[in-house]
C-alpha cells in the first residue's frame, strides 16, 4: 500500500485538530495537511440507542458519541467557557493574557461559522457572587457562549465545508502507532495504510487517552499520573437555578467538604435540558446537553457534581480507578442508575413507582436503583453534603424529589510533559486538547489547536 506523505498530519478532528487544521491552512495555503479520523464524518455520526429496540450500548466499533468529526464536543450543549479559572491550564504556556485572546479567537470564529445570534453571558453580577460567598460557595467567573446542541452542529458543519478542500480527511482511520523517523514521523492506521510527516499534531480527546499512554510509552516521552471526576449528574426543576442561570448560564460553583475538606464542584450547567448516556471505552456513564432553540427545551436543568481525586505514589491507574465504579454501575443497572435524593438519604432504592411519583420528570430512561452501592462513601459523602450546601443558594435543590443520575466520570489523560510551545521532546510533534492533560473544555482545546498551530509554523520557518 502506497504511503501518503504530508508536511503536517493532525491525528484527531476533535476541537483541538479542527482549529489547528483551521489555523494552519488560513496561514499557510501551501501545507499539505492530513487529517487521521476514527470516527465517522458529522452527517453520519448516529448512536444506534434508541430507548425502545436498542436500549443499551451495542459495542460499535467506533463510539459514534465520542468519536467523529467534532470529536466528544459535537453532540454536547456547545459551551465555550472564556476563562482561565477552569477548563484547564493552558495559560501556564501561553501566558494567562495569551490564553484568553486565543479562546476569544476560537469564539470568533464560531461566530463566523454560524454561531453570531447565541448568546455570550457575560457573568459579571457581583450579587450573586456575594450570596454564593455567604453559603461557603465559591462562584467561579468565566464568560460564556452557549452555542446549544443545535447550532453547535451548524458551526461544525461550516467548518468542515470551511475546511474540506483545504486539507485531506481520512475517516474511519484509527491511529495504531507512531514511530519517529530522520525527517519527520511514520503513522500506521489500524487498516493498514501508512502516513508519514514531517511534523505532527495529535489531538485525539478524552476518549484516546489509553492510546496516549501506550504513544508515550513507545517514543519515551514523559508523562505523569491526572486525577479522576466521580460524581452524579443532578436534575431538578428548570426554577430551581434560574436565578443563576438567566444570568450566568454555567454556573460553576466550588465547594469545600467540612467532613473531608474535598472539593466538589458544579459541572455542566445545562438550563431547560437533558441527560444523556455517554460511551466511554465500553463504559456508560452520564451527560448534559441543552438546545438554544427555545422548541427543544425541557422543563428540567440538568448539572454534574464531581469529586476530584488526585493520586499520588505508587497508584498511576486514575482512569482504570473511575472506569471500575462505572462498571459497576453498568453491572448493576445494565447502565445509568437514577435514585431520587430522598431515597437516598432515607437509605432506600429508588424504584419505577418512586421515581414516577416524583414531581421531577427524568429526561434520561436510566434504571431506578441504589447509588450508594456503587459510589465510594468518601465521594458519596462529599455530594450529599454540596446539595445541602447548594440549597442555601438555590432553594429546592436538597428536594426529595430531586434526581441525581450516576455515575458521571470525567477521565483525564495522563499530563504529557511539553513545553510553552506545547511541543513534546520528539521535535516536530506536538499534543494537544484534552489528550495533553493541559485542557478540560471545549474552548481551551480549540485554543490550544491554534496556539500549536501557530508555534509549528514559526518553527517550521525558522
Amino acid at each position: 500500500m502506497e504511503n501518503k506523505h504530508y508536511d503536517v498530519l493532525i491525528v484527531g478532528a476533535g476541537p483541538g485538530g479542527i482549529f489547528a487544521a483551521y489555523e494552519l491552512t488560513k496561514l499557510d495555503a501551501s501545507l499539505r495537511v492530513g487529517v487521521l479520523e476514527a470516527g465517522a464524518p458529522l452527517g453520519e455520526r448516529r448512536c444506534p440507542i434508541n430507548g425502545t429496540t436498542v436500549k443499551s450500548c451495542v459495542n460499535c466499533p467506533s463510539c459514534s458519541i465520542m468519536n467523529g468529526f467534532g470529536g466528544a464536543g459535537a453532540f454536547s450543549d456547545g459551551k465555550y467557557n472564556i476563562t482561565n479559572e477552569f477548563g484547564g491550564t493552558l495559560f501556564e504556556h501561553t501566558g494567562k493574557k495569551e490564553a484568553i485572546e486565543l479562546m476569544e479567537y476560537v469564539d470568533q470564529i464560531n461566530c463566523e461559522m454560524g454561531g453570531a445570534q447565541t448568546r455570550l453571558y457575560e457573568g459579571g453580577d457581583p450579587r450573586l457572587y456575594k450570596k454564593c460567598l455567604e453559603n461557603n460557595l465559591h462562584l467561579l467567573k468565566a464568560s460564556v457562549r452557549h452555542l446549544g446542541t443545535d447550532v453547535n452542529r451548524i458551526v461544525l458543519e461550516n467548518l468542515y465545508k470551511n475546511l474540506k478542500d483545504k486539507a485531506d480527511f481520512y475517516f474511519r482511520h484509527r491511529v495504531s502507532t507512531i514511530a519517529k523517523t530522520e525527517s519527520g514521523y511514520t503513522v500506521t492506521c489500524e487498516n493498514g495504510e501508512v502516513f508519514t510527516c514531517d511534523q505532527l499534531i495529535v489531538s485525539t480527546g478524552r476518549s484516546g487517552s489509553r492510546w496516549m499512554e501506550s504513544v508515550c510509552k513507545d517514543l519515551g516521552l514523559q508523562s505523569r499520573s491526572s486525577r479522576i471526576d466521580i460524581g452524579v449528574r443532578v436534575e431538578v426543576p428548570f426554577e430551581t437555578f434560574s436565578e443563576l442561570t438567566d444570568s450566568l448560564y454555567e454556573s460553576k460553583i466550588v465547594y469545600r467538604s467540612k467532613k473531608y475538606q474535598d472539593k466538589i464542584r458544579t459541572f455542566c450547567m445545562n438550563p431547560h435540558g437533558v441527560v444523556v448516556n455517554e460511551n466511554t471505552n465500553g463504559i456508560i456513564t452520564a451527560n448534559g446537553h441543552s438546545y438554544s432553540d427555545p422548541k427543544y427545551y425541557t422543563e428540567n436543568t440538568n448539572f454534574a457534581l464531581l469529586v476530584s481525586s488526585h493520586f499520588t505514589e505508587p497508584f498511576h491507574e486514575s482512569n482504570a480507578y473511575g472506569e471500575s465504579i462505572a462498571r459497576l454501575s453498568n453491572m448493576l443497572g445494565g447502565g445509568v442508575i437514577v435514585q431520587r435524593f430522598g431515597d437516598l438519604i432515607r437509605g432506600q432504592r429508588s424504584t419505577p413507582e418512586r421515581i414516577q411519583s416524583g414531581f421531577v420528570r427524568p429526561t434520561l430512561q436510566a434504571t431506578p436503583g441504589d447509588l450508594s452501592l456503587v459510589i465510594p462513601k468518601r465521594q458519596l459523602d462529599d455530594i450529599i453534603e454540596m446539595i445541602y450546601a447548594l440549597d442555601a443558594v438555590a432553594p429546592s435543590t436538597a428536594s426529595d424529589d430531586t434526581l441525581l443520575y450516576g455515575v458521571e466520570v470525567k477521565f483525564y489523560n495522563m499530563e504529557v510533559e511539553v513545553d510553552q510551545n506545547l511541543e513534546t521532546a520528539c521535535k516536530g510533534m506536538y499534543v494537544i486538547g484534552d489528550c495533553s492533560g493541559v485542557t478540560h473544555s471545549l474552548s481551551h482545546a480549540s485554543a490550544s489547536g491554534v496556539y500549536a498551530a501557530r508555534n509549528l509554523l514559526k518553527a517550521r520557518n525558522a
